[in-house]
């Protein structure tokens, strides 16, 4: 890694060859032997600068939410974006535009149609030069444990067999003991959240009472439970009724 320019020395490289190369390089295809910048100033085409205002406007994208300016900023991205304009707009309905690729500056626009562009807010409690190079160690480091067990994983999943002459069933070349396979699916599983999930230990509530409810079905198996004053009495065979009161 020695000899290789720091970034900020290489930025300044780039922009001494911009430099050289709009002032005092003369290419060709340029008229009259002029450099790149004097046929620049002397095209006579008009060029209109449009205010940083009416920018702000257009390639940037938007959620189609609308926030509310609170005491701690605007909320975006679960994160707070704070500007010294938000004072005295607490409760503003907002709505935001940013760039794609970068969040450390959104634009607020009022809610309204047309809407109003009121400023930028800036990301409150941004991490330090010191805690970005220590997070990107630590995510690096983490890919390279991620990448190894990737390896390492996929070296396993590859089953090789011996070389055989006669045809038979194959063989593969390195064996695995029941002890083995029994901790290696253990320690799958213990890693495996869905694995170890206990779907009945907190019991589904009921359903809110203004949710239609499929009718429970009638049981056409149980026994049909009879009033006995309904049944009648067996006729005797003599064709005689019992008297009223009887007992019999």
């Amino acid at each position: 890694m020695e000899g290789l320019l720091s970034y900020p020395d290489f930025v300044q490289v780039l922009l001494d060859w911009v430099a050289w190369w709009n002032t005092e390089h003369h290419p060709v295809g340029v008229p009259d032997g002029m450099t790149p910048s004097e046929a620049w100033e002397a095209d006579p085409t008009p060029i209109e600068d449009v205010p940083e205002k009416q920018l702000v406007f257009f390639a940037m994208e938007d959620d189609g939410r609308i926030r509310k300016i609170t005491t701690n900023g605007v909320a975006w991205r679960r994160r707070a974006y704070i500007a010294d304009w938000m004072a005295g707009n607490v409760g503003t309905r907002v709505r935001l535009r940013y760039l794609p690729h970068f969040d450390a500056t959104i634009e607020v626009f009022t809610a309204d149609t047309p809407a109003r562009y009121l400023g930028s807010a800036y990301l409150a409690e941004a991490a330090t030069p010191a805690q970005r190079r220590a997070l990107s160690k630590v995510r690096e480091s983490k890919a390279r444990a991620l990448k190894a067990d990737l390896k390492a994983a996929e070296k396993l999943s590859r089953t090789r067999y011996t070389a055989t002459t006669t045809p038979a069933a194959p063989h593969p070349r390195r064996s695995v003991t029941e002890q083995q396979a029994h901790e290696e699916i253990s320690r799958a599983r213990a890693v495996d959240l869905a694995a170890r999930a206990l779907p009945d230990l907190i019991p589904p509530r009921d359903p809110p009472p203004g949710w239609a409810r499929p009718r429970p079905r009638p049981d056409i198996t149980a026994p049909t439970v009879t009033d006995p004053a309904d049944i009648a009495p067996p006729e005797d065979p003599t064709g005689a009724r019992p008297a009223p009161g009887s007992k019999e």
